[in-house]
């Protein structure tokens, strides 16, 4: 993934969350639902976006990888 330059906002980050919900693992949903509970700084939640953009699209393997980024982001945040 390539760096972004734009700042994501948590609206950002919630509907880009709602776009790919379904092509997640079910167990992350109340992950996000305590993520989107709680004020986050820049970073967090631009690399919460680009996990999220296009995951639909991503090959097996990198929805692994992702998952598994998000996971560790989710549960530390």
């Amino acid at each position: 993934m390539g760096e972004c330059k734009l700042d994501h906002s948590q609206e950002d980050v919630k509907n880009k969350y709602e776009s790919q919900a379904v092509f997640l693992p079910e167990e992350m949903k109340p992950l996000f639902e305590e993520f989107f509970a709680k004020e986050h700084t820049q970073a967090i939640l631009n690399e919460v976006f680009h996990l999220l953009k296009k995951y639909d699209l991503a090959s097996e393997e990198e929805k692994i990888e992702r998952t598994n980024r998000l996971n560790m982001v989710l549960q530390n945040t």
